[in-house]
Formats: C-alpha cells, structure tokens, sequence
C-alpha cells in the first residue's frame, strides 16, 4: 500500500493569520511608543547604520523594552503574544483542513515563515498546530534574558527554510544538510506539494519560488482595508503568485474553497504519479 503524500502549508503570520504587526498589540504600547513611532526609529537605524531592517527592528526591541524596564524573558515575549487577534476562522481551521486532507488521502502539515518574532508566535492560541515556526528568534543569557539576535528572517533568507521544508530539515542551524543534493522526488515534501500563503513583499520570493516549482502560492489581504485586493492582482499580473483571496478562513470562504481544491488537485495527482509508475 502506498504511503499518503504529505502536503506542507507554509504560512507568513503578520497580515496573513493576524492583522497587522504583531508587535503592535502589546509590546509597543508596553514601550510607550506609537507604532508610527516604533517603526519610524527602527526603520531610521537601520538606514543610519545601512543595517538589515529586521535586525534593526529587533535590536530596538531591546533597547526600547531596557529602557522601560520591561522583562526580556520568552516567557514575556510568548505571553505578549497572547493579546494577538486573529483573522475570522483562523482558529478553526486548521482541524477542519487536516481532516479534508486526511478524507482525501494526504497528510497536511502547518509551518510558518515569518519576519516576525517567534517567541511571541509562540505564546499564540495556534502555536501548537504547526510542525515548525521559522521567525526571528533571540539568543538567551545564562539568566533568560534576551541580549542578541538568534535568528534574522527578511525577504530573502525567508527562502532557505522552503528548502528545509521541502528537504525534512528541521533545524535552523543545520545548513549541510539543506545543501545536500537530493532529488526532487525523494525529498519529504516536493515542491509540488507545497502551498504557500502570505500577504506582503516579504513574501514575495517565497510565494515566486514555490509557484515556479510546480507549488501553490496564495496572496491573502485583509477584507477590511479598502483597495487592498486591487493592490494584491498586481502580484497576479506580475506572475508572482497562482491566486490572490481574502485573509478569511471561515469554513465556505473563498480561502477554504481555494486550499481545498489544491488538495484535491495534489491528491488526484499522486494518485496519477502512481499509476504511471512501473510495476515489478
């Protein structure tokens, strides 16, 4: 009996799962800024000092939260992302997806790729559905405080964890095996496989390299803001991304139908890759 395929769906979290930045809920209104301020100062040192923008968010991220005399434990960052609302049925749906996928024969898996903070990922209501967060991260001193960047995803390296998805590498810091040739068929999720959702630039490569490996990439926008779909069918003018929907994952959205559909495409597929293959 043949194995079920796994389908991974690799998901941005800021304007993908929640609205806004996640940052915004409760750790910048703790360091008494506004967020035009926050980003404004982070945004001005890393073109000051002609820094990566993500480490330069972070880095304001401690001096703000010294110089308030807020904690720099995980545990405040994961209990700051506690406050973070999400998007209609995000919650949701990740039962209801994974039981579609098993009615049809695969396996689904959730990862996230994010430029946001893991730790405070970490302390959200759906941190357990997802096989593995990849986000920026903080180095830890012997006493738990946060003192240096661990981890720095921006637009660019977001792409190196495709690959460890696609390759079953689950470690951030293991870059031999990421970098073995395997072939495309052999490695745990092909591309093929992979559906990819995000909502901004910072996505783009990703959702670029997974649609022109034969994946899925979905642009989401928040159904709130005005125009934000015409802004998002550039990246379908532009042959970034397969589909563009809004960011709600109510059961019978256009969301839901989408994903859906995918897996049946991927299902009937393997079921034809099968059938192709010669028999001893």
């Amino acid at each position: 009996m043949n194995q079920q395929p796994t389908v991974a769906l690799v998901y941005d979290f800021d304007g993908t799962l929640a609205p806004g930045n996640m940052q915004e809920y409760d750790f910048i209104p703790a360091v008494g800024k506004s967020n035009k301020e926050f980003w404004s100062e982070s945004n001005e040192l890393a073109r000051e000092q002609d820094a990566d923008m993500i480490l330069a968010y972070m880095a304001r991220m401690i001096q703000a939260a010294r110089s308030k005399g807020l904690s720099l434990r995980r545990e405040a960052f994961q209990e700051s992302g506690r406050h973070i609302t999400l998007f209609n049925g995000v919650k949701e749906w990740f039962g209801r997806i994974n039981a579609y996928g098993t009615a049809h024969g695969v396996h689904i898996v959730h990862y996230i790729n994010s430029s946001g903070l893991k730790e405070i990922i970490e302390g959200t209501e759906i941190a357990h559905e997802f096989r593995k967060i990849y986000a920026c991260s903080f180095l830890y001193d012997v006493d738990g405080i946060a003192y240096w960047p661990a981890v720095a995803v921006n637009y660019t390296n977001k792409t190196q964890f495709m690959f460890k998805i696609n390759k079953g590498v689950e470690s951030v810091y293991d870059s031999k095996l990421v970098n073995k040739y395997i072939e495309e068929d052999k490695r745990p999720v092909p591309f093929r496989r992979i559906i990819y959702v995000g909502d901004g630039t910072t996505d783009i490569p990703c959702m670029r390299l997974v649609k022109n490996f034969g994946g899925h990439s979905i642009a989401v926008y928040n159904p709130d803001e005005r125009n934000a779909r015409r802004e998002m069918n550039e990246l379908l003018r532009d042959n970034r991304v397969n589909h563009v929907c809004p960011a709600d994952y109510t059961e019978g959205s256009e969301m839901d139908t989408l994903v859906k559909t995918i897996i049946d495409k991927i299902a009937t597929d393997y079921r034809l890759e099968q059938l192709e293959t010669p028999r001893n």
